[in-house]
């Protein structure tokens, strides 16, 4: 994925102008707060209220309710959480659970609606202000056209968002404690801009940065900062491993408040049929990375030959050879100890002396029960295989190799 733009950028037919005007004339508002405008705690606690307020509309609503459908929600929660959607002007939730389902049945595809491979800026931003070239790819959307609350909040979006995006913001702090112009620029357009480029790290930053925690086949990446931000979301490789459950965070000490908010929910009677996906296959995907990670290591150590890739040797062969250099035979196998002998704990002579003989009793508990790392090394001094000699078959692969990882096969990506 490039880091901002490459040749995979659409072709732009055109701009969304409504789109600029929030996302830039809402920074702007924050910005000439943050530098002109004594803050209030009062607002400033407000605003942080506030901005939890939305982003558990967006997080626990739009996302883990509406576009997955991972709970049930009694109608009270439903208006509440449509509401606090609402306040995060990011669209109506029809529209935004639309092109969330694309973006999961398309991931990384050109019919992604923020395909990854198109860059962060497009990721990030882009696909929301430009029209372009592209379509989104098809997504079922029935139940959502079926939703009386959902259908209603689409059909008054633009008024509702100015009242609980703008007006109410500005209203509360102003009402209450006389700060009409802090309620604006820090309650409503700073806690707008912050909730804006959080959710948007989603799909831009949680694609790119972070670790593949349970497949590496696509783009999303586990990413704590975009969970810190964003309420839990930036557990973005689970949650696209395992979209229907309704966490993303799997693990009992990392972050996901929206989490804990459903869960709370569940307590107190206003969600129920929360969906999990079985722990068993979560830990499968788990393992098969942490076997992938320990394959690369694996793959970069060097290992003993086996007997099919070793020349067979003759006892008289052997012999002959032993009298010029100092060769064991341990288990069937013939190992060249001359440039070990020297550092061999037990003493140079003890190699030498014995050079040419079979060793294995005294390698195995006859003389002293070597360590694994013993077994390890002599592995690799391996050069034949006597013929006719006695093979050990629980030597053949020494401890390292024991748990070897072996790639049965690789399944294809798609293009």
């Amino acid at each position: 994925m490039s880091l901002f733009f490459n040749q995979n950028f659409p072709v732009i037919t055109g701009v969304r102008w409504f789109n600029i005007l929030v996302l830039t004339g809402t920074p702007a508002i924050a910005g000439y707060g943050i530098w002109s405008i004594p803050r209030s705690r009062e607002t400033i606690i407000f605003a942080v209220a506030y901005y939890v307020f939305s982003m558990l509309g967006i997080t626990a609503g739009y996302h883990r309710l509406w576009s997955h459908r991972s709970y049930n929600a009694s109608i009270l929660l439903q208006i509440i959480l449509i509401f606090g959607g609402t306040s995060a002007v990011q669209g109506s939730c029809y529209w935004w659970a639309r092109a969330h389902r694309s973006h999961h049945r398309h991931t990384d595809t050109h019919l992604d609606p923020y395909d990854a491979n198109r860059g962060l800026f497009w990721t990030h931003i882009g696909w929301m202000i430009f029209k372009s070239d592209l379509r989104s790819g098809k997504a079922d959307i029935s139940d959502l056209k079926k939703d009386s609350l959902i259908q209603w909040q689409h059909r008054w979006y633009f008024h509702l968002l100015l009242i609980f995006g703008y007006i109410l913001p500005t209203i509360v702090p102003g009402l209450f404690w006389g700060d009409w112009l802090g309620g604006l620029c820090f309650s409503g357009a700073l806690r707008l801009t912050v909730a804006h480029h959080s959710t948007f790290c989603i799909n831009s930053i949680a694609h790119y940065l972070g670790s593949a925690s349970y497949d590496d086949a696509l783009s999303p990446r586990d990413h704590l900062l975009s969970a810190i931000l964003t309420m839990g979301e930036g557990y973005h490789n689970f949650h696209h491993q395992f979209p229907m459950d309704y966490r993303n965070a799997y693990l009992w000490y990392q972050y996901d408040p929206t989490k804990w908010f459903i869960a709370l929910c569940n307590q107190v009677g206003l969600a129920s049929h929360l969906r999990v996906f079985p722990s068993n296959e979560i830990e499968k995907g788990a393992l098969a990375m942490k076997l992938k990670e320990l394959k690369k290591t694996q793959d970069s150590i060097a290992w003993p030959p086996s007997s099919r890739e070793l020349p067979v040797v003759s006892w008289e062969t052997f012999q002959n050879e032993s009298k010029r250099r100092t060769l064991l035979l341990v288990s069937g196998y013939i190992h060249d100890c001359s440039s070990f002998a020297e550092s061999h704990p037990g003493g140079k002579y003890l190699l030498v002396n014995n050079s040419g003989k079979d060793m294995t009793a005294s390698f195995f508990g006859g003389v002293y029960r070597h360590s694994n790392a013993a077994h390890n090394a002599l592995a690799m001094m391996r050069i034949g295989v006597l013929a006719g000699g006695v093979e050990m078959l629980t030597d053949e692969a020494p401890p390292s190799q024991r748990l070897y990882i072996a790639e049965r096969f690789k399944i294809p990506h798609s293009p």
